[in-house]
């Protein structure tokens, strides 16, 4: 298996390469537009980068809805982050809303691939208070256009044996602000496709995302923070135990 696993992630990040650099013409049209008209056409390209990787991967992707998801409503989108898959599983996931990432600033540091996740995501240093701060102020610039915003809340690969990391107060103190319900989406399998241990663990198989119940901030103030990032938490916690996701295995039995 480790022998397979080598050969097909090389196989896999040269078709990754391959697709991107086939697509690159039109993610150029892309930067030239206006801001929101220009980012809204990067990701439906970003969209069909995801479908074609996949087919040629034999990734199966799989929606869970564990409640009806209005795609005429704006999100703050908040998922669990265990892999590197979590990006083109995201595009997967969420495919008739105008949207934008919260990304960590050091993917911009990548050739090619970093320029294009530069013009698409809003970037964050989560080392300095004022770059977070300005992270945030961008995040609702966009929200008060009618885009909802993707964010991971605990902020970098959850690297334990718990279902979860402790969560960053953003994504909460965001969807306070702009009064915007939170839909937490779980990404059950990214894990199990490639493993954040090694870049050589790609495999194919099933991906599931799982859409959970929204949580309402109708009313809610900055007091409220804490509690409601407690309650997703719990949620997110509860529902990845329920569904057996693979790295908290020994935890459930």
């Amino acid at each position: 298996m480790k022998i397979f696993r080598f050969f097909f992630s090389l196989y896999g990040f040269l078709t990754f390469i391959a697709i991107m650099f086939l697509l690159l013409p039109l993610f150029i049209y892309s930067f030239l537009l206006p801001t929101v008209r220009g980012g809204n056409l990067l990701y439906k390209i970003c969209r069909f980068w995801a479908d074609a990787f996949f087919l040629l991967l034999a990734i199966r992707h799989t929606n869970i809805y564990e409640e009806k998801h209005d795609v005429n409503r704006q999100y703050i989108f908040v998922s669990n982050h265990i892999s590197y898959f979590d990006i083109p599983m995201m595009m997967k996931a969420i495919r008739h809303q105008n949207i934008r990432i919260l990304g960590k600033s050091e993917m911009t540091k990548i050739p090619v691939f970093g320029f294009i996740y530069k013009k698409g995501a809003v970037l964050v240093n989560r080392e300095s208070i004022i770059k977070r701060s300005e992270s945030i102020r961008n995040l609702i610039w966009f929200i008060q256009r009618k885009i909802s915003v993707f964010i991971c809340p605990e902020g970098t690969f959850n690297t334990t044996d718990k279902p979860l990391k402790s969560f960053y107060d953003g994504a909460f103190r965001i969807a306070i602000e702009t009064q915007k319900p939170i839909r937490p989406i779980l990404f059950l399998d990214t894990y199990d496709r490639l493993n954040y241990k090694s870049i050589f663990s790609l495999n194919p198989g099933k991906c599931r995302a799982v859409y959970l119940s929204e949580t309402l901030t109708d009313g809610l103030t900055l007091n409220d923070i804490t509690a409601l990032k407690e309650k997703v938490y719990r949620q997110m916690q509860n529902a990845l135990i329920k569904y057996k996701a693979s790295w908290i295995q020994q935890i459930d039995s």
